[in-house]
């Protein structure tokens, strides 16, 4: 089946959760609904006509590695090329370094449907645009004068280089050095590892960000410096120079996103790889961070993306396949199998679980761009912390959508599913890393726990819980939304007496509270979808597409939501039960 992006749906929705009041609000002088609106369709274009085709070609071929170079399948350079050319590498990238300055919500649209047409492909970029938020924010003005250009045009691509084998997600084992050399620049000596696009043939230059210790550093995470480390140097003319001391040692052979190169790469066989710092000196990992939460919403778009192209084919299959006779169909003959009850709920499950990730991660979007355009220095940490709330909370229900939704279009295939060239199997293979990169997903429910459910003495997260409650208070009456309002009502009861239990335990229960990081997260994420399924359906204005809505927003709080009362209950009760049974094992 051909993917089609659905730039109508994103388009509506990028108004509801927050661009329309971007745009009236004036924060946005140089951008219209038409405008904002053409882009999504030439973006949706290229996505249809240009990067989807590749996809299944992506898939079988994979990246190639031969003596230190990769190369990517055919027809990825020539349409990596075209895409960057034609502008949108730099979507949401500062005007002066030659980006076109749109906000984050018009670059996170274009995003989900480029990596619904081929996540593997879009991966690149993704750093790309981590790497260039890290030196706008962190860079120093020659740095920025001789690499963000050439990084926003897309000419040349970043990569982000933490993991080790030794040092995973805990980066206080981080072993890479770094020595100051007497011209003001550093040598890199270390290996990393799982280094999406460390090394492939699409740019003529890579621009690693790379985490590493000064001799002198303190031990841990205090210890740890940003490094830009270019895989050849640059002359002081702009012009490509020589080979840097790094090399790619080989690639990852993967359950999924093939075409993605997944590199280890060798830092300083012979004098030590060339560094410069980004930042200070012991305070590379907040620069690092820079990038890692603009990449966290990023793959959670990913899971989106894969949530939406998986239900896509689903539906296009159940509307063919004909299989059995269902009791409501009105011929003697086989009826399709999107006539059958239990096929319908699995459709509508799909259809609902994605609608609502693309309204957690474009609600996350518009507080980013709220926290750098607000005119006040309130107004803005306000927008500040409630992206910060959102952002962990996108990434990890939305990725574990990606992989439910996917899985749920294998079994709307049958047996077919499991067949590759049907291509629901791929989506499943692709999705199962977005919710372990950039972060598993264990640790964002541990972030919102710990990290951001205290933010402003817990006013963050209470403020939010308004909004929820605002959105339901303003829902007018409809006699097709059953109890709807009641399901989405409980959710967030729960939510905000969830919320109470962890406030108050934070501190003398912290491994209880740990335990129910995770459950905690999901009823957040239960509440604030069921609230945005109703804010878009309520402002829809077709009364056919407003029913459509309505009728999603209901199936998501009758068949979803409801499980919020039970994750509640699991959040104070049941976290002693791990913290008891885990005991029990520990022999």
């Amino acid at each position: 089946m051909h993917f089609k992006a659905p730039v109508e749906e994103i388009f509506s929705s990028l108004r509801v959760f927050g661009l329309q009041e971007l745009l009236d609000d004036k924060f946005l002088p140089h951008l219209d609904c038409e405008t904002a609106e053409s882009i999504l369709i030439e973006a949706g274009k290229f996505a249809s006509d240009r990067i989807a085709p590749l996809n299944q070609i992506g898939d079988q071929t994979g990246a190639q590695y031969h003596n230190g170079t990769v190369t990517l399948p055919h027809g990825w350079k020539e349409t990596y090329v075209d895409w960057a050319n034609a502008g949108w590498n730099g979507l949401n990238a500062p005007e002066k370094f030659g980006g076109q300055g749109l906000p984050q919500m018009v670059h996170s649209a274009c995003s989900e449907m480029w990596s619904s047409a081929s996540m593997a492909f879009m991966l690149g970029p993704l750093l790309t645009s981590g790497a260039i938020e890290a030196l706008v924010s962190h860079g120093s003005n020659k740095l920025q004068q001789i690499y963000l250009e050439k990084l926003v045009s897309g000419e040349w691509m970043g990569t982000m280089n933490l993991t080790e084998p030794q040092a995973g997600s805990d980066l206080s084992a981080l072993r890479t050095k770094a020595e100051p050399a007497d011209d003001g620049s550093y040598r890199i000596r270390g290996q990393k590892i799982y280094i999406t696009y460390g090394e492939h043939d699409l740019t003529e230059n890579i621009i690693h960000l790379v985490l590493a210790r000064l001799p002198d550093a303190p031990a841990g995470t205090r210890g740890i410096s940003l490094f830009l480390v270019p895989k050849f140097l640059v002359n002081p003319d702009g012009s490509i120079g020589a080979r840097n001391d790094v090399r790619c040692a080989g690639i990852e052979k993967k359950l999924g996103i093939h075409a993605s190169p997944t590199c280890t790469m060798v830092y300083g066989d012979g004098e030590g790889a060339i560094g410069y710092l980004i930042g200070e000196e012991n305070r590379g990992l907040a620069c690092m961070f820079t990038m890692m939460n603009s990449a966290r919403l990023g793959v959670g778009l990913e899971g989106v993306a894969i949530a939406e192209r998986a239900t896509q084919l689903a539906f296009s299959y159940a509307k063919e396949r004909k299989q059995g006779r269902s009791l409501n169909y009105s011929t003697d003959s086989m009826s399709p199998i999107i006539a059958h009850p239990d096929v319908q709920r699995m459709l509508l499950t799909m259809r609902a679980e994605t609608d609502v990730s693309r309204a957690l991660c474009f609600l996350t979007a518009a507080a980013i761009d709220r926290s750098r355009l607000e005119e006040t220095l309130e107004k803005r940490q306000v927008a500040a912390e409630n992206a910060a709330l959102l952002t962990p909370v996108a990434k990890a229900y939305s990725t574990d959508m990606g992989i439910e939704v996917a899985s749920l279009g294998i079994q709307v295939h049958g047996g077919m599913g499991f067949i590759e060239s049907t291509g629901a199997a791929q989506h499943l293979r692709d999705a199962r890393i977005a919710s372990i990169y950039e972060g598993t997903n264990g640790i964002q429910a541990i972030d919102l726990v710990t990290r951001k459910l205290p933010l402003s003495g817990g006013r963050a997260v209470s403020r939010h819980i308004a909004f929820l409650r605002e959105i339901l208070k303003n829902a007018p009456p409809d006699q097709n939304a059953g109890s709807l309002l009641v399901r989405a009502g409980e959710a967030i009861d729960s939510l905000e007496i969830a919320t109470d239990w962890i406030n108050k335990n934070s501190k003398d229960r912290t491994d209880e509270v740990l335990a129910s990081a995770d459950r905690y997260l999901k009823l957040f994420a239960l509440a604030t979808g069921a609230a945005a399924l109703i804010k878009s359906a309520f402002a829809e204005n077709s009364p056919k597409t407003r029913q459509q809505k309505i009728a999603i927003a209901r199936f998501y709080a009758e068949q979803r939501a409801v499980d919020a009362p039970s994750l509640c209950r699991a959040v104070i009760e049941g976290a002693s039960a791990v913290k008891f049974a885990a005991a029990v094992f520990e022999d």
